[in-house]
């Protein structure tokens, strides 16, 4: 939902790198660049605020985790924790830290600085990372190569900690408030990863450079360059020019032009990600409209959708029409997160079903001028769409027409995504008050469905669950799974949350989302795909393996691939952009 500014690309290839239009390296090049497209720019560089898409890819490259996740299974692999132990009862955890990681400012990484950071988390409960900490009682460094993490409960998500690991000896000379509240962390970043954030010019680009000191090999790449674009089309159209290398933020129909392309490799890769309809039902103090608190209204708008018609027209087919808040293509059997509603209580798009509810719980026309009412008063809702995304405009257009069959008095409005941040945090005082009604939303989420379950928890409320809907059976079973080591015991609980959701409608998933990848392959060999086969290239382990055809590697890298990357440079100039975007902190896509 960014604010569409204008933006300027001005071709600077002798700029960064004397390499071919194509991005073709040259023999004499000093400097070998990879650069990718984006359509966000970074909100803020400090874990604990940013929440963009493009921070948390920042955050993946220059901060180590304990264990890193296999490109092809997503199984946990080790990083910088090199092994682990569980006691027999599951609650208390060891790891075991790497000797000779070092911080790219050259002081070593112990255990007292992973200790460190997860009594941050514990001791102050950033909304940012508190789901990874459930049931975790303390963690202690007894040396400075072990860990010891203790459980007030088993955990089965143990290994799924997205938790960047930072460097004691800058974090902790700050008061807290700073940490959480104030501190820009400006570039350069120091952390333990692969890439170094060295800078970053608001609204035009980021720059990594490699780690030459990383403990899983030099990643043989010069430079990565972020840009960061305002609009697909100029962004589409530099992917083709040969500015950029890779991309997977175009739009459905700057995609469609690259499928089949030659000299492009383009995917619909599979994300844990979907779009939806965001429905205001906080009970609390709000600016929203009473109706949508009532889990019936909700449900007839739920019927009044034709999911399959906004996937195939809005999204041109690149979406699967939606049941619930995980999708179905994502994980497998026999372990598959996804529920599925049975044929006796799926619901499919019935109009003539939808004000049949509406009639039963009491929302009618009692003065037969074609709007419903609610105390005596026409029900009008505002519905809001992002004019950035291409497919709201369509989207938001089609749930008018089936919402105003309803008697339902519509206001549309394309709003942008300042404005709408604006009135999702309003506040009367210090007090929360959400202004706003619906408003078309996608939300992704890690490897382990645990983040986008956790979404919508209580514990949530005024932070990523948007609704502000509470529910004490699916809260109990959120922190129920969470502690069970059993993965058949942890699906039925996870069924059952789907179960809740789907019937309280809170949110109305649409669509599960894809990444629609496009990237070079007539200059460019060894791509990295995560998930394996099926997967996006906008991965570290791809960074860390793609590279000019014909080129020799430099190192050997962690996985035992060489890497070097080369590109020709941009500069892309944009003039106001809005970068607390509601739209782009959606996809928290998790990266390796």
């Amino acid at each position: 939902m960014g604010l569409v500014a204008m933006a300027l690309v001005v071709a600077c290839g002798a700029l960064l790198a004397p390499a071919g239009a194509s991005g073709e390296a040259s023999p004499t090049s000093e400097k070998i660049v990879f650069s990718s497209g984006w359509t966000e720019d970074v909100d803020n560089l400090n874990p604990f605020i940013g929440y963009t898409l493009t921070a948390y890819h920042i955050f993946w490259e220059n901060y180590d985790r304990l264990v890193r996740y296999d490109p092809d299974t997503m199984e946990p692999v080790p990083g910088i924790a090199e092994s682990w132990e569980v006691s027999d009862d599951a609650k208390t955890w060891t790891f075991h830290i790497r000797d000779g990681v070092k911080f790219q400012d050259g002081e070593p990484l112990t255990a007292a600085d992973v200790a460190f950071t997860f009594n941050l988390v514990l001791d102050n409960a950033p909304n940012a990372f508190t789901i990874y900490t459930n049931h975790l009682e303390s963690v202690e460094a007894p040396d400075d190569h072990t860990i010891v993490m203790k459980c007030s409960e088993p955990r089965g998500t143990m290994l799924h900690m997205w938790v960047p690991i930072l460097p004691e000896h800058i974090w902790g000379k700050m008061p807290v408030d700073d940490v959480f509240n104030k501190f820009a962390n400006e570039p350069p970043i120091i952390g333990s990863g692969p890439f170094q954030l060295v800078e970053r010019k608001k609204g035009t680009h980021a720059k990594l450079k490699t780690w030459e000191g990383y403990w899983g090999g030099r990643a043989n790449i010069d430079e990565m360059i972020m840009h960061f674009y305002t609009n697909a089309e100029t962004l589409a159209s530099d992917l083709e020019l040969g500015v950029l290398d890779m991309t997977n933020q175009l739009g459905n129909a700057e995609f469609a032009k690259f499928e089949n392309k030659e000299g492009f490799g383009s995917e619909v890769a599979v994300h844990d990600m979907y779009d939806c309809l965001a429905i205001n039902c906080y009970e609390g103090k709000s600016l929203g409209h009473p109706v949508l608190r009532d889990p019936k209204f909700r449900q007839a708008l739920a019927w009044a959708m034709d999911n399959e018609k906004i996937c195939e027209v809005a999204y041109m087919g690149y979406l699967t029409p939606a049941t619930s808040i995980l999708p179905s293509d994502f994980w497998k059997e026999p372990v598959d997160y996804h529920w599925e509603p049975p044929a006796d209580v799926k619901r499919s798009f019935d109009l003539e079903k939808a004000n049949q509810i509406l009639d039963e719980a009491g929302y009618k026309d009692t003065d037969g001028d074609g709007i419903r009412e609610y105390e005596g008063k026409p029900i009008k809702l505002r519905l809001w769409g992002d004019p950035a995304a291409a497919s709201d405009s369509t989207t938001i257009r089609f749930l008018a027409s089936w919402f105003r069959d309803l008697g339902l008095k519509i206001d549309v409005e394309m709003m942008d995504a300042g404005a709408q941040m604006d009135r999702l945090y309003n506040y009367d005082g210090d007090e929360w008050c959400p202004d706003w009604d619906l408003a078309s939303s996608y939300w992704g989420g890690d490897y382990d469905p645990n983040f986008l379950l956790s979404v919508y928890t209580t514990d949530q409320i005024e932070n990523w669950n948007d609704p502000g809907w509470s529910n004490a059976e699916y809260d109990q079973l959120y922190k129920d799974q969470d502690a069970v080591t059993d993965p058949q015991q942890r699906m039925e609980m996870i069924h059952r949350m789907q179960e809740i959701f789907y019937d309280q409608c809170p949110m109305i998933p649409t669509g599960y989302g894809k990444d629609l990848d496009v990237y070079n392959t007539t200059d460019w060999e060894g791509w990295v795909k995560m998930p394996g086969g099926n997967g996006s290239v906008a991965n570290m382990w791809n960074y860390l393996s793609v590279q000019p055809k014909g080129t020799t590697a430099k190192a050997s890298t962690g996985m035992g691939t060489g890497v070097v990357i080369g590109i020709v440079a941009a500069v892309v100039i944009v003039a106001g952009v809005v970068v607390l975007v509601l739209r782009q902190r959606k996809p928290r896509q998790m990266e390796e």
